[in-house]
């Protein structure tokens, strides 16, 4: 038989205006890996704050841990108790360094630091992971997926016996990935538990034992992995058949409307050039840390040593800051929506007016709540964003209703032409579905779309033709019939085109 280690019955939570779980049922045996699945807003991320006492005020159900009833009043409680969870949206402190980061509350020392200790023991639990970073970089300086390895190093330094990872592949390599997937391997040999929260199915598959499925708030199904398919999986977490797992695009020929010529911004890209066909979706492809996200940058107005041309509708632009970019029709929907996309403690409709506020203006710095509330309410139902309403605290929507919110506000500025960075992280089959479906619909109106992913099959299947970034540089542009994996990932690890 065998030994649970956690058991949680009948948990209950409800938050204003939302009931984010009912009666839910989860269960991890000790040495397991466990996966949770469900659409945004299921309620995976919220069962795991229950667990971990970031809502110890849950209104119904017990916890047993080890065979003991608990209820944590706080996280720290639960990672004394041996639990750790590595959130989706990152916790670590920018100003921080690496060292600081992993062992932060933890720090070794009696009254004071030890830092040559705190050095010692973190550069050895990155040697034992088998990743190379600098532990005296500050967090700040790293890119999303080296700053997801700081989490997972965190929640191994803790000592836990069960690990909550909550879609900890999201930002990492497929180099980060196949070492996270390792040392699962490892610490599942060692006794210790995995609770495994991803929207990437296919993982699911390779490195779980069992799946338990949440659908608005309820339990749908638990099952071992062994005895179920990704389609069932699928079919229990939106309550339907998804049939296409892409949209049947119709690429759009149109003649060129965006170009950037000899774009470089010194130590991150380096004379890039391509351009972009009117209701075109193309694609950039690379390995993390590239220089995507950065070329997507340079364009928007981020950097200010960035030299190059840059041209819309055959006009050259001087594009200084974000604000230029947005006034000449150009949007950038970051990878970062946490930090760079939203404000957390700003409701959904005030997020999603924030770049058209002179629009909503009526007399001087007077707005309209008349235009604004229209503007909300038509893009709450055109993007099916489910919320209680705008006035609800966009910090409390799910990771795939955020994404839809930045989506409202970039589509409220009319633009022209759209940088996509990951638009997809974090966020379930269903939500992405409709992505794409919105994406297909942009291109059909002649908005040009560059795209941004690092998961091929949607570079593969949503995009005309691919340009594949290596080391700050365009290294080839694929037109879409010639596109493969194969070509791509030999561009994308420095080889020739």
């Amino acid at each position: 038989m065998a030994d649970k280690l956690l058991e949680m019955k009948n948990i209950s939570k409800s938050f204003p205006g939302v009931q984010a779980l009912s009666e839910v049922d989860f269960n991890v045996d000790k040495g397991e890996v466990h996966a949770l699945v469900g659409e945004n807003g299921a309620g995976k991320s919220t069962l795991m704050k229950v667990l971990t006492g970031i809502h110890p005020d849950y209104e119904k159900g017990q916890i047993f841990y080890k065979g003991e009833e608990v209820r944590f009043k706080n996280p720290a409680e639960a990672q004394k108790a041996g639990l750790a969870i590595i959130h989706q949206e990152l916790e670590l402190i920018p100003e921080l360094t690496v060292a600081e980061n992993v062992f932060l509350g933890r720090e070794p020392g009696r009254g004071w630091i030890n830092r040559k200790k705190l050095k010692a023991d973190t550069k050895k639990i990155f040697e034992e992971l088998g990743i190379e970073i600098n532990i005296n970089k500050k967090i700040k300086h790293l890119t999303i997926g080296k700053q997801q390895m700081v989490e997972i190093a965190r929640a191994i330094s803790q000592d836990a016996e069960i690990i909550a990872m909550d879609e900890p592949t999201s930002s990492l390599s497929q180099q980060e990935v196949k070492i996270l997937f390792a040392l699962i391997q490892d610490l599942k040999e060692e006794g210790i538990a995995v609770i495994y929260i991803s929207h990437q199915l296919e993982e699911i598959f390779e490195i779980c034992d069992r799946v338990t499925v949440l659908r608005d708030g309820y339990k749908v199904k638990e099952q071992a992995v062994a005895d179920i398919n990704r389609d069932e999986i699928v079919r229990q977490m939106v309550g339907r058949d998804v049939e296409d797992r892409f949209p049947d695009f119709k690429i759009n020929d149109g003649k060129p409307i965006f170009q950037v010529k000899n774009l470089s911004v010194p130590d991150l890209i380096t004379d890039v050039s391509f351009e972009v066909r009117k209701g075109e979706i193309f694609g950039l492809a690379g390995l993390m840390g590239a220089g995507r996200s950065e070329i997507a940058r340079a364009i928007y107005g981020v950097y200010k040593n960035r030299s190059g041309d840059i041209y819309l509708e055959g006009k050259k632009l001087n594009i200084k800051s974000p604000g230029d970019a947005i006034d000449r029709g150009i949007y950038y929907l970051t990878e970062n929506r946490k930090d760079e996309g939203l404000i957390p403690e700003l409701s959904v409709g005030e997020n999603m007016s924030l770049s058209i506020l002179e629009q909503l203006t009526i007399v001087k710095s007077v707005i309209s709540k008349r235009k604004e509330k229209n503007l909300v309410k038509e893009f709450i139902s055109k993007l099916d964003i489910r919320t209680p309403g705008p006035w609800q605290l966009v910090k409390n929507l799910s990771g795939g209703n955020q994404q839809k919110v930045i989506l409202s506000r970039v589509l409220s500025t009319n633009p022209k032409l759209i940088i996509m960075d990951e638009p997809t992280r974090g966020i379930d089959v269903g939500a992405k579905h409709e992505i794409y479906k919105l994406m297909e619909e942009l291109a059909a109106e002649g908005v040009a779309i560059i795209f941004i992913s690092s998961e091929l099959p949607e570079i593969l299947n949503l995009t005309s033709r691919v340009g594949v970034i290596y080391d700050g540089r365009l290294q080839s542009i694929i037109d879409g019939s010639e596109v493969t994996q194969e070509k791509i990932m030999n561009l994308a690890t420095g080889g020739s085109s």
